[in-house]
């Protein structure tokens, strides 16, 4: 009799481990998606806020055409992107093409000091400030949850309830290209 009850209690906690286990890893995987949720919106106000951007260059350098179709091309590409590592990889191409379109206003006094033109890009500077932050909270959302499939006791149960590694929003080996100063060249 007594080592069915022991049986019991080993069975007791096992499932007790493997409920808090579970309820861990969703609460978890729920947060790594709220924090990619976070980063689509301010993805989204940026996408938004391209169409204008062009639109007030191409009155100023509208011969800088390739640049101009450059950053539209990267804006399409980014909004069809599905998934952090399709997002990110489409994104740091915008940002490289953003980069390149903002460093026209160098070689064009009358665009640089056009107050349109202002508002946009320091509207396209605040989104990027909030797009790296949420950046953050969504990498640290994946580090906690890529933990926390790793660690016994959720380790055990993690595979069998199909909780799988998630990827980081990087921008991974464009890093550099992302940094560089842009060229510009007429």
């Amino acid at each position: 009799m007594s080592t069915g009850w022991i049986v019991l209690g080993v069975i007791v906690v096992l499932a007790l481990f493997a409920f808090s286990a579970y309820n861990r890893l969703v609460a978890l995987s729920q947060r790594v998606g709220q924090a990619f949720a976070d980063i689509d919106v301010q993805l989204k106000q940026r996408h938004d806020l391209i169409p204008n951007l062009v639109e007030t260059v191409k009155g100023y350098a509208s011969h800088e055409r390739g640049t101009l179709d450059d950053v539209i091309k990267a804006r399409n590409s980014a909004m069809s992107a599905q998934g952090p590592a399709q997002v990110s990889a489409a994104e740091n191409q915008l940002s490289g093409a953003l980069g390149r379109l903002i460093a026209l206003s160098e070689a064009y006094p009358d665009l640089k000091a056009n107050a349109n033109f202002q508002q946009l890009a320091s509207e396209l500077s605040d989104l990027e400030n909030k797009i790296a932050a949420s950046r953050r909270f969504f990498n640290s959302a994946v580090q906690e949850y890529n933990t926390g499939i790793q660690q016994l006791p959720a380790a055990l149960f993690a595979g069998m309830f199909g909780f799988t590694k998630k990827d980081f929003f990087d921008l991974g080996a464009s890093r550099t290209e992302v940094e560089a100063v842009p060229q510009v060249k007429f």
